[in-house]
């Protein structure tokens, strides 16, 4: 029997840098035990460059990523996600759509590098933010995630944040 990879939907308000970050990370360090989509609920329409050059950087694709409405999501045609992953504040104290299938949702709260003036200081902030979620997607992936039951699986993502 083929294990279905868990979906996930990491929120932001722009979904312009954490959460592409986070999505870029979720696909390719999960290795087909996570799909995960990112949007926002302003999304910028663009992906900030500094996100762009960190990932290109660092061997990931960047060619399909674009900052999205979180509409696109909270549609009935659209497969339920497993967890709902807010990445800003702003995203995590927003009246979110309501989602299908009662997902495990978590805050992993992280600063904003595109909002960094200073070039060097920007490039150093998105590593950082890139490690973290990159040191918590790790944790997640060593969880046995199918023995855990809902509410079990719930306080260990939120624990990660």
């Amino acid at each position: 029997m083929e294990i279905q990879p868990y979906r996930v939907l990491i929120l932001c308000t722009g979904n312009s840098a954490r959460s592409i970050l986070a999505e870029v990370l979720f696909n390719t360090l999960g290795q087909g035990r996570f799909l995960a989509h990112s949007a926002g609920s302003r999304p910028v329409g663009r992906v900030h460059p500094g996100a762009l050059e960190w990932l290109q950087q660092h061997g990931y694709a960047t060619d399909a990523l674009r900052s999205k409405s979180w509409d696109e999501f909270a549609t009935p045609e659209v497969a339920p996600f497993d967890f709902i992953i807010t990445v800003c504040d702003n995203a995590a104290n927003e009246a979110c759509p309501v989602w299908p299938g009662h997902p495990a949702t978590a805050h992993w709260g992280m600063p904003d590098p595109a909002a960094i003036a200073d070039p060097t200081e920007r490039q150093a902030a998105f590593k950082h933010v890139a490690e973290q979620f990159a040191q918590r997607i790790h944790l997640l992936l060593e969880l046995p995630l199918v023995k855990l039951d809902k509410l079990a699986l719930h306080s260990h993502l939120r624990g990660l944040g």
